[in-house]
């Protein structure tokens, strides 16, 4: 209990003070932006191994796909990830539920990075133009899109269909998928306390190709994360 205390003010300082420091990139070209995501994204893992022991493991880097645009799927399990992939990858930007937008300076940022929201579950006008809005952003930068197509955080053991969404975007940004398994649940739960002296595991995969039918893709990808969660589990 008191290294989980420990962890939650130590960690959520940090948090608030870098978003602080770089108040003034929201002003300033996005590249600025980025390193305050990068140095939360170290800030994680720096708070979980020094207050809970946790080991963070970094597999199938050679996997990364290079020098052509790609899109990330993630499995989802806690809030680790959304902080840690930003220390892996170049400067990602997400689709995200729309509440995360409406969080006072940490939202701001969220916005100046491109990131995309969406009203889950629901249709509104709002929404009409997300696919579109998509596909321009990921035309006109060499920065790669971040989506979790479990859509929300999960229980490790949980494996739920991913959302047809995530089909409908590799259909039609007709780009290749890097997918990564993430067993953060274990330490990170989305409910309750976190758990010491244990390893998270982040597993880059083997991308999928585009030209996929997009069920196909779907089936492809569940196999694939699904897979792969069972043997770092």
């Amino acid at each position: 209990m008191i290294r989980n205390i420990l962890f939650s003010i130590f960690f959520y300082l940090g948090i608030i003070i870098i978003s602080i420091i770089f108040l003034p990139s929201l002003i300033l070209p996005k590249n600025f932006v980025f390193c305050g995501g990068k140095l939360m994204g170290y800030w994680s893992q720096i708070c979980l191994k020094i207050f809970l022991s946790v080991k963070i493991s970094v597999k199938g880097k050679e996997n990364i796909i290079k020098n052509q645009k790609f899109f990330i799927a993630a499995s989802h399990q806690s809030m680790f990830e959304t902080f840690f992939l930003q220390t892996i990858f170049n400067s990602p930007f997400f689709i995200l539920k729309r509440e995360l937008l409406l969080i006072p300076i940490f939202g701001w940022y969220l916005k100046k990075i491109g990131s995309i929201s969406i009203d889950r579950n629901k249709i509104s006008k709002k929404n009409l133009g997300f696919f579109e809005n998509i596909k321009k952003a990921v035309n006109n930068s060499n920065r790669p899109l971040i989506i979790f197509p479990q859509a929300t955080r999960v229980l490790p053991k949980e494996k739920p269909p991913f959302k047809k969404g995530v089909g409908k975007i590799y259909e039609e940004l007709k780009i290749y998928c890097q997918p990564v398994a993430i067993n953060s649940g274990f330490v990170w739960p989305k409910r309750g306390l976190k758990n010491s002296n244990k390893e998270i595991t982040v597993s880059i995969l083997k991308p999928i190709p585009p030209g996929l039918i997009k069920e196909n893709f779907i089936e492809n990808l569940e196999n694939i994360i699904y897979s792969e969660l069972d043997l770092i589990n």
